[in-house]
């Protein structure tokens, strides 16, 4: 890193400082018009998108039109059509010790804010939360993941040739510049990766008393009872898992399933990913070499039987999925979060051992996700696993949901957004006290 970049980096964060106190962003109109820029540059940009992502993650059209592309086009599209309503100043009531007072709840910016870009859904999670920084009136400085290149370079077009750098800013970088800018009083810092990166993170906004909103990940298990429909977990748990190699933060990352119909589910789950999944390239690429040499020294460690594994290929980064069956906690595949298109499994005979295992061994998932007939003993089960959210019979999809939270809890995360949740996570709510004197 050198004297420039940090040189660029203090210019721009104090005029987007003056930009906010001006008070310039502030207004509804503004937001509006700030978001359809936003659309029509993403959309302007859809080939390059494409592109890019074929090159750092093998990402087909379809699979970027459904995981990048569209969720956030209509991110944008619910935050124009609902803004107004989530602006409304909320009145409240005010108890009798407040006299004659009119109470009410505003909702206020916080400022200059950094996002900071995880590589396994560049544009999806550069936008996603960029869309809560603008409505939320504030500005913002943005870092891509260096792992993902020649995306970063389409992100930093679409957003620095859209905004002007005192309002929105594109900085590429690594760890050294990513350590500098996060050395700045932010306002406000949105981080999304991994537990251990969300710990740096956090330690430094610290030092300015910075609030963060992490969204980190963590082992999501998927409990499947004896009574759950296979063919239907089996659909979800291939849909979840390979998507994007299995590199998202809320895909499951093990199964434990109920011994009397495990080695069941495990055929099905075998036969369903052959066909599909046996030759290299066909479920996109792992990010880096040395990600791919990890997952592949911690497969050959783990003591479970390797009952299927599709073709793998170094050099284009395509690791191919693998099931591994009679896996226990203490396996080298239940070490940490595996993002890959790897299926430990393990099993139990009572639900009761269930929760005191992942509540120990792995406490806190982004998701838990039950598969039964008895949506009743699902709740209990769900009830029982504090998790950042958590879903029965399906998996994944509710991070699509402007209507719903999206976030961990602990280890797996700090802060939620989506929809109002994002208007929310970038203001603060301010308490208004009105007395009135004549």
């Amino acid at each position: 890193m050198n004297e420039h970049f940090k040189q660029s980096v203090d210019n721009v964060f104090a005029s987007q400082k003056a930009s906010f106190l001006s008070g310039n962003t502030q207004g509804h109109d503004f937001k509006v018009t700030q978001l359809k820029k936003l659309k029509a540059a993403i959309l302007a940009h859809k080939e390059q998108i494409y592109d890019a992502m074929e090159k750092d993650l093998g990402r087909s059209h379809e699979g970027v039109d459904m995981g990048e592309i569209n969720p956030i086009i209509d991110e944008i599209d619910f935050a124009i059509e609902h803004l107004a309503e989530w602006e409304k100043e909320e009145r409240v009531p005010s108890p009798a010790v407040l006299g004659d007072t009119e109470s009410s709840i505003t909702r206020e910016s916080f400022g200059v804010t950094y996002i900071v870009v995880p590589f396994n859904y560049p544009v999806y999670l550069f936008a996603g939360p960029l869309i809560g920084a603008i409505i939320g009136g504030n500005t913002s400085i943005i870092k891509p993941s260096e792992a993902t290149p020649e995306t970063s370079r389409v992100i930093e077009d679409i957003v620095n040739n859209t905004f002007d750098a005192s309002y929105i800013h594109v900085f590429q970088g690594a760890r050294d510049e990513n350590e500098y800018l996060l050395s700045l009083p932010f306002d406000m810092i949105f981080f999304t990766g991994s537990p251990q990166v969300g710990k740096i993170v956090m330690q430094a906004a610290a030092k300015n008393l910075t609030p963060v909103v992490l969204e980190l990940g963590g082992k999501s298990p998927a409990i499947i009872m004896e009574d759950a429909d296979l063919d239907n977990a089996v659909e979800e748990l291939v849909f979840a898992r390979m998507m994007n190699s299995g590199q998202t933060c809320v895909a499951p990352d093990y199964i434990y399933a109920h011994e009397s119909i495990k080695d069941k589910l495990v055929t099905k789950l075998r036969d369903t990913l052959a066909p599909r999944y046996t030759k290299a390239g066909n479920n996109g690429k792992i990010i880096t070499t040395r990600q791919f040499d990890a997952l592949e020294e911690m497969l050959g460690k783990s003591r479970g039987n390797i009952v299927f594994r599709g073709e793998s290929n170094r050099d284009s980064r395509y690791f191919g999925p693998a099931i591994v069956d009679n896996v226990d906690f203490q396996d080298s595949l239940m070490e940490r979060e595996l993002f890959a298109p790897i299926y430990p499994v393990l099993s139990y005979s009572d639900i009761r051992e269930v929760a005191a295992n992942i509540n120990k061994y792995h406490p806190k998932p982004l998701a838990t996700y039950v598969f039964t007939a008895d949506v009743e003993a699902a709740r209990e089960v769900i009830d029982q696993i504090p998790s950042g959210d958590a879903g029965v019979n399906a998996m994944m999809l509710h991070a699509f949901s402007p209507y719903l939270p999206f976030g961990g809890v602990g280890t797996s995360g700090l802060g939620h957004y989506h929809g109002k949740y994002s208007y929310e996570a970038f203001t603060h709510p301010k308490s208004l006290r009105v007395k009135r004197t004549a």
